[in-house]
């Protein structure tokens, strides 16, 4: 029988640090909640919203694979292995980190805000090469799972060391989907970017996260139009 988790967004946490404000569906930073550190492979879930001209300094990162998917506005990247680059809505954006890499990203808009998801995946390898990529998201078709993401470099979307797979669905209102995982022992983590939907029977928000896992397949019904993100990943690892 299929296990589930409900994260309702009033529940997530919160830091404001003035130029930056983030919603953390898992403990990071300041926030440390013990019954939700990950969902499986899935680290972290970050809702940022970073004002005009402003952003992260250089930091490192080692080990993880991290996603970047700009909501609005568009975010300026620097790392350390040349890549100068630019993210804006409708791309996806990944950095295997690997043996270790640096990077700074912050809001080139100097008067409007800018929003992204940033996520970490627990990698399947350790110790890789660094490697950026980036590319546009398919943000025409609807009531369709359009995937991101996936293990395979020569599958749809960008890929990373994990047997993971992320979709995207904009759903018109009372759409009906059945998603059947793509591997045994995964799960998967659902968060609503716009509107209201139900998961097997389960009313699920804007901005609420849903984890569903010791199942093969679940159904997604738009309650109203909706936009999610679906996030497959294994739950041992």
């Amino acid at each position: 029988m299929a296990q589930t988790v409900l994260h309702t967004a009033n529940t997530r946490g919160a830091a404001d640090h003035g130029w930056l404000k983030s919603f953390h569906s898992f403990s990071f930073a300041g926030y440390y909640n013990p019954e939700r550190i990950h969902f499986g492979a899935l680290r972290v879930l970050n809702d940022d919203f970073v004002t005009g001209g402003m952003g992260f300094g250089e930091h490192p990162h080692d080990n993880m694979e991290i996603i970047s998917i700009p909501l609005e506005g568009a975010l300026q990247h620097k790392d350390s292995l040349g890549t100068t680059a630019t993210i804006k809505s409708g791309e996806i954006q990944v950095m295997s980190a690997g043996t270790g890499v640096y990077h700074s990203e912050y809001n080139p808009d100097a008067t409007n805000p800018a929003k992204f998801l940033q996520i970490w995946v627990f990698p399947n390898k350790r110790n890789v090469e660094p490697r950026y990529d980036q590319i546009t998201i398919d943000a025409t078709t609807r009531n369709e799972f359009v995937q991101v993401l996936s293990p395979n470099a020569n599958d749809a979307g960008v890929w990373i060391y994990q047997d993971a797979w992320f979709n995207i669905g904009r759903f018109d209102a009372a759409t009906t989907k059945t998603y059947n995982l793509h591997k045994t022992g995964n799960g998967a983590y659902i968060f609503v970017l716009k509107g209201s939907i139900k998961i097997d029977g389960q009313n699920v928000g804007t901005r609420d996260g849903f984890g569903i896992w010791d199942t093969e397949k679940f159904e997604i019904t738009a309650s109203t139009d909706a936009e999610f993100l679906i996030m497959e990943v294994p739950m041992e690892f």
